[in-house]
């Protein structure tokens, strides 16, 4: 089916970038989509990859443009303990193999299952001891999204650990701590009940969480991660997996794209004020 929508903000936008900041694909698939001729606004078709819509006017994407950026599926996964994410060592399951027609969760019509040697990378790792939501795909976009150098999407995890809770060791954890020599950014930190944690990242560094806990003396027992962005694990069971749906790649991109912008005029508004008070007077 068409995608369509009408463009209702205050000033013009180029076509590109409206796109990938609804969600849609990314600037660079825009543009090609564009010089494929798959792009109209209002009846003409999008000749210049330059263009920008009004405000008013409608934007259709053809069918061979939806069927082009649904073409590679990204897979949601609830990753079990003991499963690897992405290259096993000898002996060791990895995570694509569940991606059997068994396990799959919901409505089963017209789903493809991937062939057992499709070879399907995890999008943001899950070390073995942890479980929970993983994202498999060969999506770029997709990948970007989650975890492309300017990603800030959320990546929320339920932890039990082991060790004395104190104040003081919440709020190194929410902000303080260093990994590799580098200053972590800050964390959603909360006491959910006796000794377990929620935690809220807008990174991900290698097993970050076990070590920022070593880092106050606390041991991890259990690491459940249930969110990415805007995608919930919700109810589903371990060891299953769904495809992802084209609404939630949308908002998966599109959740990348506005913390982005956040990230960036906060950033932006924090240079200002630094300056201002700079320059008072004595």
């Amino acid at each position: 089916m068409a995608w369509t929508r009408t463009y209702d903000e205050a000033e013009p936008q180029r076509v590109n970038k409206w796109l990938a900041q609804s969600g849609v694909c990314s600037r660079r698939e825009a543009e090609q989509l564009i010089s494929d001729g798959l792009v109209s606004i209002d009846g003409e078709v999008v000749e210049d990859v330059g263009r920008k819509i009004q405000p008013g006017q409608t934007l259709v994407l053809a069918d061979r443009a939806t069927a082009k950026l649904d073409g590679t599926p990204t897979y949601l996964i609830h990753k079990p303990r003991g499963v690897v994410s992405s290259q096993p060592d000898p002996g060791q399951v990895p995570a694509a193999r569940l991606l059997t027609r068994a396990n799959l969760w919901g409505d089963a019509r017209g789903v493809a299952i991937p062939q057992s040697g499709d070879l399907i990378p995890p999008v943001g790792r899950l070390d073995k001891d942890s479980r929970g939501l993983l994202l498999l795909s060969q999506d770029g976009v997709v990948a970007k999204a989650v975890i492309g150098p300017q990603s800030d999407l959320e990546k929320e995890y339920r932890v039990a650990v082991m060790g004395e809770l104190t104040e003081e060791k919440l709020e190194l954890l929410r902000f303080g701590l260093e990994l590799d020599g580098r200053e972590l950014k800050p964390a959603e930190v909360e006491v959910i009940s006796d000794q377990r944690l929620s935690f809220v990242l807008r990174e991900g560094r290698n097993r970050q969480i076990r070590r920022m806990c070593d880092l106050v003396d606390l041991k991890v027992v259990d690491l459940f991660r249930v969110r990415i962005g805007p995608l919930d694990l919700g109810d589903m069971p371990e060891g299953r997996w769904r495809p992802l749906t084209s609404a939630e790649r949308a908002a998966l991109i599109a959740g990348s794209a506005v913390a982005v912008l956040l990230v960036t005029i906060v950033d932006i508004a924090a240079r200002v004020v630094s300056k201002m008070m700079g320059a008072r007077p004595e």
